[in-house]
């Protein structure tokens, strides 16, 4: 497989965690970056420890150009003229990536990535999608451009799957992959259910339940702990995306830094569905979020329980050791279904693929 050129849009905890990452694996050369306020772009290969640091602290980073008035920022809190910089680590038009030797203003950042897009092979949407069509419209606009490559995100919403098949005739015309759901859950432990349900004619249920330790706390992951409050007993993504700091910081306070979460509305169900794997309804998320210590507060597992081609009924496990980070467990897979992504283009796959679509077949 020959190198693959990929962009990042939005330079917040995910995109820079993508960035780094990249360097420890083979045949990925990161070649374009974007946040609110800049873009950086260099098909030799980005700069990435220069990037890093000059971004460092840039939490809210979410691209908010062109796309209406209700661009969600990479902190969570809805954007607009007068707010884009409401819960910001690192704000302002001088932060994030025009503070980098590489980068330079824009005010229209994805239309930028979009213009450059005839030397970029893969995209990756490090972007939160606090508001339902985001994603999807991100993708639409790169389809208009007439983009051939591939898209992928790590979104987490069930909905959101929908709103991208409505699109996929157009994707599909464009010469588009797009592999959503690429993170860790939905994607990584999607991928691992796919494989354990291989040893059933029927799958009766899966189980995820995750185990985050976020020791840098919210100050530092903004983006995936509003997404996950929305998630709450009480709490929807419009009340999510609402809350202020303060309000979030009270929540978390009076939680002890330790959130808990049960049948939460995550992808994996409708990506195992339309896998064939099982329905959706027999698909069950949950997990503990600490943001207080790196130390998981609970193991992740994977559990498929079915039925054998002779009738016999088990359940097959699968464990993530507890060393493993969240950063290993999102940029790890996200990049490796960014290259299967990029293979299936090359071998002319369009369309929409969850990460079970990627691997052995139900």
């Amino acid at each position: 497989m020959n190198d693959v050129r990929f962009a990042v849009l939005g330079t917040g905890g995910i995109g820079r965690r993508t960035l780094d990452v990249s360097r420890e694996k083979d045949g990925l050369t990161p070649v374009a970056a974007c946040d609110r306020n800049g873009v950086a772009v260099d098909h030799e290969g980005l700069d990435v420890p220069e990037l890093l640091e000059a971004t460092e602290g840039n939490i809210a980073s979410g691209p908010e150009d062109g796309v209406n008035d209700d661009i969600a920022t990479d902190g969570g809190a809805k954007a607009d003229a007068g707010t884009a910089t409401d819960g910001v680590k690192q704000h302002g038009e001088e932060a994030g990536i025009v503070a980098s030797e590489q980068g330079r203003p824009t005010e229209t950042p994805i239309d930028d990535i979009i213009a450059e897009s005839d030397d970029i092979d893969a995209v990756l949407v490090a972007l939160p999608n606090l508001e339902h069509d985001f994603i999807p419209r991100v993708a639409e606009r790169f389809a208009e451009a007439e983009y051939e490559g591939v898209l992928v995100d790590v979104l987490k919403r069930s909905r959101v799957i929908g709103m991208l098949d409505d699109r996929e005739d157009r994707l599909k015309e464009s010469g588009i992959t797009f592999v959503c759901g690429a993170g860790a859950t939905p994607g990584f432990l999607t991928g691992a259910a796919a494989l354990a349900a291989q040893s059933f004619v029927e799958v009766e249920e899966v189980e995820i339940w995750w185990g985050v330790g976020l020791k840098s706390g919210y100050e530092d992951n903004r983006g995936t702990v509003r997404e996950d409050i929305a998630h709450l007993d009480g709490y929807d993504i419009e009340t999510a995306r609402e809350m202020s700091e303060a309000e979030i910081e009270t929540l978390i306070e009076d939680h002890d830094g330790v959130l808990e979460f049960h049948d939460m509305e995550h992808a994996d169900d409708v990506l195992l569905e339309r896998a064939g794997i099982c329905d959706a309804e027999d698909v069950h998320v949950g997990g503990v979020l600490d943001v207080r210590s790196d130390k998981k507060p609970t193991t992740t597992t994977v559990s498929v329980t079915g039925t054998t081609f002779d009738g016999e009924t088990g359940t097959n496990t699968f464990e993530l050791d507890d060393v493993t980070s969240m950063e290993a467990n999102v940029n790890g897979p996200a990049l490796g279904y960014l290259k299967a992504g990029v293979r299936n283009n090359r071998a002319g796959h369009y369309g929409v693929f969850g990460p079970a679509d990627l691997m052995p077949g139900f």
